[in-house]
């Protein structure tokens, strides 16, 4: 990788129209409730605009539709009408009509990745901290590569909070009335949730402690529910620690932040080009 070049950030909002974008796919997170929208996923990636490259948030998109219909992949390059979020002040979030998509080309690893994604690596995560400590302009997507990575955490999951719950009920009576025969199974909260201990290149750094919400971390965790906790532990750090950082893979932390707490930023995936 090359250390660092990262994006430089836009200023303001853009205005409220929609227009085709191209993206690299790079980050499906994990589904969350959603009383508006059903289990709702937010998919980041890097736009490719000419020359100019910038990161995109997109989103709402429908888990089930996606879990359905396989629209797209990591790391496939996607073309789509798109809108600014009006109510998200964050300038990188983008509302996506689904029905426009089309899938434009698939980059296989490494290389032809390597190509799009080394010269945006950041080295600074608390950079990224101070510039969201007291309003909602700061950079809230990047591409992070910590200089060290010293535990990842496993904790149990509580389960959905009361308001995560009603979410899903409130969506599930509206299927009822508007679609009876879709799926209205609730969405299942995961086994665990999953927490990276690392430092960035900052040289005052005194470490992060940030949540793994990737959409790969849930599904493996899905794979292995009928699994004891101790089976399915072993199999979750062995793929997002021991595989992710083995000897010779270049890692980088895909992170993004909260709408309503932009000082907070969670790991989106991971980047680990060999």
């Amino acid at each position: 990788m090359t250390l660092f070049g990262g994006l430089e950030p836009e200023v303001g909002k853009p205005v409220p129209l929609s227009r085709l974008l191209r993206v690299i796919v790079t980050v499906k997170a994990s589904p969350t409730p959603s009383e508006k929208s059903g289990e709702t996923v937010c998919v980041a990636g890097l736009e490719l605009d000419g020359w100019r490259k910038r990161w995109v948030r997109l989103y709402p998109i429908n888990f089930r539709h996606l879990e359905q219909d396989l629209t797209f992949r990591k790391y496939d390059i996607v073309e789509m009408q798109a809108k600014p979020a009006a109510s998200d002040p964050r300038v990188e979030s983008w509302i996506p009509n689904m029905q426009t998509m089309t899938v434009v080309d698939h980059l296989k690893p490494w290389k032809p990745r390597r190509a799009h994604l080394d010269d945006v690596v950041e080295g600074s995560m608390c950079a990224l901290n101070r510039q969201n400590q007291h309003g909602s302009t700061g950079q809230s997507l990047a591409l992070v590569k910590p200089a060290r990575v010293y535990r990842f955490e496993l904790t149990d999951h509580p389960g959905w909070t009361a308001d995560q719950k009603r979410k899903i009920d409130q969506y599930t009576n509206q299927l009822d009335l508007l679609a009876p025969d879709t799926d209205k199974s609730p969405l299942e909260p995961p086994r665990f949730h999953g927490h990276y201990h690392w430092k960035c290149h900052e040289p005052s750094c005194t470490g992060h402690r940030q949540s793994l919400i990737d959409w790969e971390f849930t599904a493996l965790q899905r794979r292995h529910r009928l699994d004891s906790a101790e089976v399915a532990r072993a199999a979750l750090h062995r793929r997002f620690y021991d595989e992710m950082f083995s000897r010779g893979r270049d890692v980088a932390f895909y992170v993004g932040n909260q709408a309503k707490r932009h000082h907070v930023f969670h790991v989106l995936g991971l980047y680990y080009p060999a």
